[in-house]
């Protein structure tokens, strides 16, 4: 686990979570309140939930967490069933660290697997044009549930990859004013004074998360590691671990995009038994 854990406290500010998101790349922080663990929010949450400032509101709550004297193979089969990211460590309810799927792929990188990826750990995709625009890649990936998804030019030639990080990397805070209408809606003339007096608006303001309309391929990442389909799990496993990537584009002979290879999958193979 990691035990230098970033978190946030409630109440607290989402701009500053955005902050620690954008400037340390991980994908999620516990949220504290008077040392105790109440909440994760992730990247997901930030994306979700544009308009939301409340950490309290943006959080997933009572997150399930895990003992430090838990095994790697329990840890992996709670990550697997719940689809989840990460997993509090907590002892004698103090969160003590935090272990995330990326710790779970440098175990497999240490564990010398032969196995190949094909068929079992891969993942099928689908890939978008790389002029399409930021935001409409990021209701993609919202409504399909991908973190990841390559990109590809004209030619269906494989481009780039975007992530969940590339997109929080890329996003902004846009401030503006909204305008709510109180009238009692009488059916006076306009100019009337009882018209005048009965109309009342409110002004507010707005914070937004948001992502630039720019094409993808200007927030793309750009230098791709692909792997072939026998590639074995645990060199995978250190390939995304160097690269600091969740996922790798899996290619055929002739250097087509054929399947995804995401970190999520990959530690299943944790899932049976604890590596020596």
């Amino acid at each position: 686990m990691t035990q230098d854990v970033v978190s946030v406290q409630i109440p607290g500010n989402r701009d500053d979570v955005l902050k620690i998101l954008k400037r340390t790349g991980i994908s999620g922080v516990p949220v504290l309140k008077d040392g105790t663990l109440v909440g994760i929010i992730t990247r997901k949450d930030l994306l979700r939930k544009p308009d939301e400032t409340q950490l309290g509101l943006l959080m997933t709550p009572d997150p399930i967490t895990i003992r430090p004297d838990a095994t790697i193979s329990e840890a992996a089969r709670i990550l697997v069933k719940k689809n989840i990211r990460r997993l509090p460590v907590v002892e004698d309810g103090v969160l003590v660290g935090l272990l995330s799927v990326s710790d779970l792929i440098l175990a497999i990188a240490q564990m010398k697997c032969t196995t190949p990826i094909r068929d079992t750990y891969t993942s099928q995709t689908f890939a978008v044009w790389e002029e399409t625009p930021l935001t409409v890649v990021g209701r993609v990936m919202e409504i399909s549930g991908f973190d990841a998804i390559p990109i590809l030019d004209a030619d269906n030639t494989l481009r780039g990859i975007i992530s969940e990080r590339d997109l929080i990397r890329n996003s902004v805070i846009e401030d503006s004013v909204g305008v709510s209408d109180f009238s009692n809606g009488t059916d006076d003339d306009e100019w009337t004074w009882e018209s005048i007096r009965d109309n009342h608006t409110l002004s507010y303001s707005i914070s937004k998360v948001q992502l630039p309309k720019k094409p993808v391929k200007n927030a793309m990442v750009k230098n791709v590691i692909a792997v072939p389909q026998n590639a074995e799990v645990s060199d995978c496993a250190l390939k995304m671990k160097r690269a600091r990537v969740d996922q790798l584009p899996v290619i055929n002979g002739d250097k087509r995009l054929v399947a995804m290879l995401f970190d999520r999958e990959l530690i299943r193979v944790l899932c049976a038994a604890d590596p020596e």
